[in-house]
C-alpha cells in the first residue's frame, strides 16, 4: 500500500523549478508574512510557520491545479533543517507548472539560493523501481536564525479520488494556515476534521475555505501517538451535483464502498497459477493441521525479500498488487505484493483469505468517520479458519467467520500474533460488500512475557559473577528477534553488552548466546558477566548493592512533570527471580521491603528475602494494552516512578 506521503496528492514531470536569484524581487504575499509578529515561544521551539496556504481548483473533468505558498521564519540554528520546499510527483502522469524558493535574511535582504540547491531524487531509496521521485529546492544552507525561507509550487494532476486531507501543521507553530477548493459551479464539499474541533469552512458559491490560526508547536513525546494523530487534519470530499454525469475521481460513502474498490483492485491479482499451486503443496508436505498449513505459507512469505517498486501510482498503481505468480518467480515484491502471495498460496489449498488494508504503526491514526482507503499505508492478510485453530491474533467476524490476522512482511512475528503497532487498529477487511471496517485484537500481557533467571555470586570485594537466562515470547520474542536478525553477531553482543552495563555499571561479558524458536514464537537469551565493583564497600564494614542486577528490556521513561499528548503502552509481562550467593563474613543489615500495588493499567510485584546464605530477589510487572489520556499522566508517571525507586533500593550488608 502506499506511505502516508505517497497518499497525497501525486503529481508528475516537473518544470520550470528555480531558486530565486538576487535579481528577482520576493512576491508581495511573502513581503507581508516577513512583517508578521511572531510570539515569544520557548528557546526548544525551532521555527514558525509565517503561512501555509494551499488553493485547489477542481475542474468537471477531475483534473486538479494546486498552487501551494509557505514561510517559515527560522529561530534557532535547529530550525534551519525545515527551510527546504518539496514535491512528490509521478512521472508521465501530471506536472509541476512552476516552483520558486526565496531565502529572505533578517534585515530583509533578499539572499541568492546556490545552483546546487535545487535537488531531483527518488522518493525512496528502498525501492528496486520507483515511478515516484521528489524534486525541490533546499535553502537551509542559508537559514540563519532570524531569516524566512519561502516557496510556491503549482502543480497540475488528476486525482485518483475525489477526497484528499490537508494536515494544518507539521510539528511547527503556525500562525495562518489556509486550505481553498474552487468546485464547479454546483459542485459541493463535506468536511471532517481530526485531533480538536470541528473545522467549518466559509462558503462563496463553490469555493470552500478553511482557515486556523496560532497552531501551537507539537513537542514530541515519549509513548505518544505519531504526529499526524496529533496535529489538526481535515477530510475533504467533493462531490458533483446530483445525477449530473461526471467523469471525476470516485468518492466513498461507507467503508463498504471502500471493501468494494479495494477488492476490485486487488483480487484478481491473487488467483493460484500452477506453480503456485505446486509451491503451496510442496511448502505444506509436513503439515498436519490447518494451523501447520498457514504457518509453513506464512513463514516462507516472510522470507520473501520486501522490494517495493512503484509504477502507475497516480492510476491506482499504489493500491495494485502485482499477480502472486510474477511474486512468486521474481522472489520479491512489496506489503501488498507479500499478502497476495500468500492469499494465493492459501486458495491454492482450499482456504480463504483477505486482503486488509491497515496503517502500521499508530493505532490512533485511522479515524472511522471518512470512509476512505487513503487512511491505510499497509497490507496484511485475514485467513479463514476453523474452530481448531486457536491463536491470539483470531477474530471473530459477523459475516466472515473466524478470521486469524496476520503480517506477512513482518519478519519478527510469526502466524498466530500480531506486531504490537498493529494491535487494537482500525483496519478494513476487502472482501467485496461484505467487508467493513474492523478492529485487530489485542493480545493480554501474559501473551508478551519475558521470564529472566539470575544466578550470581557475590565475593568480599564487591565483585560479582553472574549467569543470565531470560525467555521471551510473543511480541517481547519480536522486539529481540528484530533486533537480532538486523545486526551481525557481534553487534548483537555489543548491544547486550551496553545494556547489562547500565546497572552492573563495567560489566565484563565472558557469553551471549542467542537462539530463535520463531515458530513457536520464542527467542531465549544466555549471558555471563562479571561486573567488578559492583557492591560498593563503604568504611571497610558495610557492602551495598542494589538486588536488581540488570534493567528490564522493554521500559518506559516518564520524566517530564507535564504532558501535552496521551501515553501509549503496550500489553508486557514480566517475571524475575535473582539469586545472589552472599560473601562470607557479612550479614544481611537492610533489605527492600516486599511491594504490591495495582492499577487500571499495570500490576508491580517485588520481594527480597535471605535464606541459607542467599538473597533472593523476585519482582514481576504487567503493563496492558492502553491509551492513557493526559488527564491521567500524573497516575501514569508515579507507577513507573515507584517502581523506578523500588528497584533502586539496595541491599546492606554488614561486615561481622
Amino acid at each position: 500500500m502506499l506511505d502516508r506521503l505517497q497518499r497525497i496528492v501525486i503529481l508528475a514531470s516537473v518544470a520550470g523549478v528555480s531558486a530565486a536569484g538576487a535579481s528577482e524581487e520576493a512576491p508581495d504575499w511573502l513581503r507581508e508574512a516577513f512583517t508578521r509578529k511572531v510570539p515569544a515561544y520557548e528557546a526548544k521551539v525551532p521555527g514558525v510557520v509565517l503561512l501555509r496556504e494551499t488553493s485547489t481548483s477542481v475542474d468537471e473533468t477531475g483534473r486538479l491545479v494546486t498552487s501551494t505558498r509557505e514561510a517559515l521564519r527560522v529561530l534557532s540554528r535547529e530550525g534551519r533543517a525545515d527551510a527546504y520546499a518539496s514535491q512528490i510527483y509521478e512521472t508521465g502522469n501530471s506536472k509541476v507548472r512552476d516552483m520558486k524558493a526565496w531565502m529572505l535574511a533578517p534585515s530583509g535582504e533578499l539572499l541568492k539560493l546556490p545552483k546546487e540547491a535545487n535537488y531531483d531524487k527518488a522518493y525512496t531509496t528502498n525501492n528496486a523501481y520507483d515511478d515516484i521521485r521528489v524534486r525541490g529546492i533546499d535553502g537551509r544552507s542559508k537559514a540563519d536564525p532570524g531569516s524566512v525561507f519561502g516557496f510556491e509550487i503549482v502543480t497540475q494532476d488528476r486525482a485518483l479520488f475525489s477526497q484528499f486531507e490537508w494536515d494544518l501543521q507539521n510539528r511547527l507553530p503556525v500562525l495562518l494556515s489556509r486550505r481553498v477548493l474552487k468546485l464547479p459551479t454546483g459542485w459541493r464539499a463535506d468536511s471532517v476534521t481530526f485531533n480538536q474541533p470541528e473545522l467549518k469552512p466559509s462558503v462563496e458559491g463553490s469555493t470552500y475555505t478553511w482557515e486556523a490560526r496560532d497552531l501551537p508547536f507539537v513537542e514530541p513525546e515519549p509513548n505518544s501517538p505519531r504526529l499526524f494523530s496529533l496535529v489538526p487534519r481535515v477530510a475533504i470530499t467533493y462531490f458533483p451535483p446530483a445525477g449530473a454525469k461526471s467523469s471525476s475521481a470516485p468518492a466513498f460513502a461507507s467503508w463498504q464502498d471502500v471493501s468494494r474498490w479495494v477488492t476490485a483492485a486487488t483480487e484478481a491479482q491473487a488467483q493460484p497459477s500452477d506453480a503456485i499451486v505446486a509451491k503451496a503443496k510442496a511448502l505444506t508436505a509436513n503439515a498436519k493441521t490447518e494451523f501447520e498449513r498457514i504457518q509453513a505459507i506464512g513463514w516462507f512469505v516472510q522470507g520473501v525479500k520486501y522490494v517495493s517498486i512503484q509504477i502507475g501510482v497516480g492510476r491506482g498503481g499504489g493500491y495494485r498488487p502485482k499477480p502472486a505468480d510474477d511474486v512468486l518467480v521474481k522472489e520479491y515484491g512489496d506489503c501488498k505484493d507479500k499478502a497476495t502471495l500468500m492469499r494465493a498460496l492459501l486458495k491454492a489449498l482450499g482456504i480463504s483469505s483477505y486482503l486488509v488494508a491497515i496503517y502500521s504503526g499508530d493505532r490512533s491514526y485511522v479515524q472511522e468517520g471518512w470512509p476512505s482507503p487513503q487512511q491505510f499505508n499497509h497490507a496484511i492478510v485475514a485467513v479463514r479458519v476453523s474452530d481448531d485453530t486457536r491463536a491470539g491474533a483470531v477474530i471473530q467476524h459477523p459475516v466472515l467467520g473466524r478470521l486469524l490476522l496476520f503480517d506477512p512482511t513482518n519478519g519478527a512475528t510469526p502466524v498466530g500474533d500480531l506486531p504490537n503497532y498493529e494491535q487494537g487498529s482500525p483496519a478494513l477487511i476487502a472482501a467485496d460488500g461484505q467487508g467493513d471496517l474492523i478492529h485487530t485484537p489485542e493480545t493480554p500481557p501474559s501473551a508478551n512475557l519475558s521470564t529472566r533467571e539470575i544466578q550470581a555470586i557475590l565475593d568480599p570485594s564487591g565483585k560479582l559473577t553472574a549467569r543470565l537466562s531470560e525467555l521471551f515470547s510473543g511480541q517481547s520474542a519480536a522486539s529481540e528477534r528484530a533486533v537480532y536478525n538486523d545486526r551481525s553477531l557481534p553487534d548483537f553482543k555489543k548491544s547486550i553488552e551496553n545494556w547489562i552495563s547500565l546497572t552492573a555499571t563495567g560489566a565484563l561479558i565472558s557469553k551471549v548466546q542467542p537462539s530463535d524458536a520463531f515458530l513457536q514464537g520464542r527467542f531465549r537469551l544466555e549471558a555471563e558477566f562479571e561486573a567488578p565493583g559492583y557492591a560498593q564497600i563503604r568504611a571497610n564494614r558495610l557492602m551495598i548493592f542494589k538486588p536488581a542486577i540488570v534493567g528490564r528490556r522493554q521500559s518506559v521513561f516518564l520524566t517530564e512533570p507535564k504532558r501535552s499528548y496521551p501515553v501509549l503502552l503496550n500489553a508486557v509481562a514480566f517475571n524475575e527471580k535473582v539469586r545472589v550467593q552472599l560473601p562470607q563474613g557479612f550479614k544481611v543489615d537492610e533489605l527492600p521491603d516486599p511491594e504490591k500495588f495495582e492499577t487500571p493499567f499495570g500490576k508491580y510485584v517485588s520481594s527480597c528475602e535471605v535464606s541459607g546464605g542467599e538473597l533472593v530477589f523476585a519482582r514481576t510487572l504487567q503493563i496492558r494494552s492502553a491509551t492513557i489520556p493526559v488527564a491521567q499522566y500524573q497516575a501514569v508517571r508515579q507507577f513507573f516512578e515507584h517502581i523506578l525507586n523500588i528497584e533502586q533500593t539496595p541491599v546492606v550488608l554488614l561486615r561481622q
